[in-house]
């Protein structure tokens, strides 16, 4: 019993006041002493819940119109009734519940969704990619909801490996406070997420210059217009050295970023863009040019069409490795996963069979007819630096072959079908008085 009186054993402090009974025995102003809670924790944990609860101004605890002390007295008598303790609640549960209610949230909204929620299988399609082992780092620049950093220690499995090594940067000030929620929720404790805009003022430095990273994934927003092409004419962390993307697409700015933040040797980067960054002509095309130059591009995937919320367009995954091996020096693998998904009603998406088949795929580095091939420079360029994959991959085209018995029995389904459409034409035409006899 003593034991457990020692803050130092405990993931985080609750204070003297603060604890769930305290609030369950107030029978008015139910939210106000919920918003108070709330601020005493934070102020009593300010490694990692700082500001944390602040974050949402949409939830007005105090304000009794939208939460009336009963429906709130509902509530935390509907909550009590359920053993959450860590015995019966792990933090993977409670991490997966989190989880599944970002998701549904997601599934609701669909169009902001893809401001801050990426689907988990191509999420876990990234990360099983890159391969992080125990003790490296990982930095997702446009964090959103921390799905990427999260993969990343499921993927480790040794949360003393992950410690301090989990890094993330993300705009939106109520998503920030989601991503830090998620990681505590599933168990990370030593993690970094600021909240600020990456491109105009990115938060890991060292020395004055950007802090690098072993692995450096992230889905940006796509296309971003207004992404910070004034920082960029004369960035003082280096970040133009492919030259200055256009105004209307910070696409680019984000590799250019990601690049700058990777380690020279052991680093690596997943990032997701739309596929117009692999065609698309004037400052991009010489930004490719720039790039393949340097030689990091690896890996080239293309995604299948409405994968993504809030964009029915077809996204490709850009592995980069500041060390590529002998073999692949100067020459990308090209993927075309354009038809490897479940197709859906409002959404398509990547079950674990399909994410297996691509991550096999995409590992192997073999030519495989309609999926996949290994490309030298030499024929890029000969394409004007264009990265279209079908340029590269052409898709097997099935051609549907029957015999003559099978032919002449369709010929001979149509052919009756067709007196049967004419028959029921000539009796409504009759019925309306328009035709005779």
């Amino acid at each position: 019993m003593q034991y457990a009186l020692f803050p130092e054993n405990h993931r985080f402090i609750v204070p003297v006041g603060s604890h769930w009974n305290d609030i369950r025995a107030k029978a008015e102003n139910i939210g106000y002493a919920i918003q108070t809670a709330f601020r005493d924790v934070e102020k009593a944990n300010p490694r990692n819940l700082i500001s944390i609860f602040n974050d949402f101004d949409d939830a007005k605890w105090s304000n009794k119109e939208r939460l009336s002390d009963d429906r709130l007295k509902d509530l935390l008598e509907h909550f009590s009734a359920l053993n959450l303790d860590d015995a019966h609640c792990t933090n993977d549960v409670l991490g997966h519940a989190y989880e599944y209610l970002i998701k549904k949230f997601a599934d609701l909204t669909n169009k902001k969704a893809g401001e801050f929620y990426t689907p988990r299988p191509i999420v876990s399609l990234m990360v099983r990619i890159l391969d992080p082992k125990p003790g490296e780092t990982v930095y997702d620049p446009a964090c959103g909801t921390g799905g990427m950093l999260i993969e990343y220690r499921k993927h480790i499995d040794d949360d003393n490996s992950c410690l301090g090594k989990i890094f993330g940067q993300e705009k939106n000030l109520t998503t920030s406070a989601i991503a830090r929620m998620n990681l505590y929720l599933h168990g990370a404790d030593d993690f970094y997420i600021y909240r600020g805009d990456t491109l105009r003022n990115p938060a890991f430095l060292s020395r004055d210059q950007l802090r690098t990273f072993d692995c450096v994934l992230s889905n940006p927003p796509f296309s971003l217009k207004n992404w910070g092409e004034e920082v960029w004419t004369s960035d003082r962390y280096g970040r133009d050295f492919l030259g200055v993307p256009p105004a209307s697409s910070g696409d680019f700015a984000w590799i250019e970023h990601m690049v700058k933040s990777m380690k020279p040797k052991t680093g690596r980067i997943a990032v997701v863009l739309p596929q117009g960054v692999l065609f698309r002509a004037a400052k991009e095309k010489k930004m490719r040019r720039a790039l393949l130059k340097i030689d990091l591009l690896d890996t080239i995937i293309g995604l299948g069409p409405n994968l993504f919320y809030g964009t029915g367009l077809s996204a490709c995954i850009l592995i980069l490795r500041a060390s590529k091996p002998a073999a692949r020096k100067h020459k990308i693998f090209f993927l075309d996963a354009s038809t490897i998904y479940k197709k859906g009603r409002a959404q398509n998406e990547l079950l674990d069979e399909h994410v297996d088949h691509i991550y096999e795929l995409a590992t192997d580095y073999k030519d495989v007819q309609g999926y996949c091939r290994l490309v030298s420079t030499e024929e890029i360029i000969g394409n004007d630096y264009n990265l279209n994959i079908p340029r590269y991959v052409e898709p097997v085209v099935e051609e549907e072959t029957i015999t003559l018995d099978e032919a002449l029995v369709n010929l001979k389904q149509s052919y009756e079908e067709a007196y049967q459409a004419e028959n029921h034409l000539k009796e409504l035409l009759k019925k309306e008085g328009l035709l005779n006899g």
